[in-house]
């Protein structure tokens, strides 16, 4: 087996995340429970909603590519494979991820529909509530893979958010072949209660069969994913399948279980909450490098939790503040 050229390589949706803030019955009238996640299936509805917002500010996102932004800015390398289509939106975010020092090269995609988006609405306390339309993201076709640089990536990183349309569904499954072959890891994160409403069969089954050697969830996710009103009994349901379980727990903090161990960290303490958009992918940003580095889970749990209180503090969900400095600061 090779060395991998890259520490991680991620496969997600490529969205443009227009944020605005608003009130919570703003998010009452428009029918959406605040905090979640829903899809827009059509453009005219995206355009529709679009319509109803505040001033916004677009800001490159998506799970994944948020997530390798991340690495790229504590220093990992880290490669992208997502699809926009060939207008404006997709420069910005092919833009924006290069300028972040990703690898990404994917061809765009000609034609009808147009690229991600997802309309995020903050409220006062913080929350995100996000409405997106996955546009060209979800038609990345398993022919659109690079198979070398996914073979040449310590850890592949998978999105929950991307299993929910077939052509992406059966690239990934295409690319986890490709990561095993050559003796990579696989790395999952569950990405929203929604995502196990309606994929929850296909995650457990993945889990089960021995393929995901990292899985990422909070602790909504995880009390879904298992069917449980108890924490600790799914902890210990998922526990035993996949060699490294990470959970974080908002303002409870975050903890991590290899084998026998189990290790947690405390929250960050931050000045103020403003938006917990990108919360979750930068502390996989955090753990990832961390185990990249050959930190500790101790380490790399607190490098997820500092990445992750960085990101709270502001809107959008890309570090503003120097995360391998302020990492430096915290950790040494």
């Amino acid at each position: 087996m090779t060395s991998p050229t890259y520490d991680v390589v991620a496969i997600g949706n490529a969205i443009v995340d227009i944020l605005a803030q608003a009130e919570d019955s703003f998010i009452e009238e428009i029918g959406v429970a605040k905090g979640s996640m829903q899809l827009m299936f059509s453009p005219e509805e995206a355009d529709a909603l679009y319509d109803k917002m505040g001033p916004g500010r677009e800001v490159s996102g998506g799970s994944a590519s948020n997530t390798v932004a991340g690495l790229a800015a504590l220093g990992s390398k880290a490669a992208f494979i997502g699809q926009v289509a060939d207008d404006q939106l997709g420069a910005v975010f092919a833009h924006d991820l290069r300028a972040a020092g990703v690898h990404f090269d994917t061809d765009v995609r000609a034609g009808q529909p147009t690229t991600a988006r997802c309309l995020i609405f903050v409220t006062p306390d913080g929350q995100r509530t996000m409405n997106t339309f996955l546009g060209a993201s979800q038609f990345l076709p398993a022919s659109a893979l690079d198979e070398t640089l996914i073979a040449n990536g310590a850890i592949l990183y998978l999105e929950g958010y991307l299993w929910d349309p077939e052509e992406p569904r059966a690239a990934m499954r295409k690319a986890i072949d490709i990561a095993r072959a050559n003796g990579r890891k696989v790395a999952f994160t569950l990405s929203d209660v929604f995502c196990i409403s309606r994929h929850g069969d296909d995650f457990r089954k993945l889990i089960a069969d021995g393929l995901i050697d990292i899985l990422f969830a909070n602790e909504s996710e995880l009390l879904a994913l298992c069917g449980k009103d108890d924490f600790e009994a799914a902890v210990q349901h998922v526990h035993g399948q996949v060699p490294v379980l990470v959970v974080t727990r908002s303002e409870q903090g975050a903890m991590a279980l290899v084998g026998n161990d189990r290790v947690e960290v405390p929250a960050e303490p931050i000045a103020k909450l403003v938006d917990t958009t990108g919360a979750g992918d930068m502390f996989a940003a955090g753990f990832l490098h961390g185990q990249a580095q050959g930190r500790s889970v101790q380490d790399s749990l607190r490098l997820g939790a500092i990445c992750a209180a960085e990101i709270i503090q502001h809107y959008g969900a890309r570090a503003e503040k120097d995360l391998k400095a302020l990492a430096e600061e915290k950790l040494g």
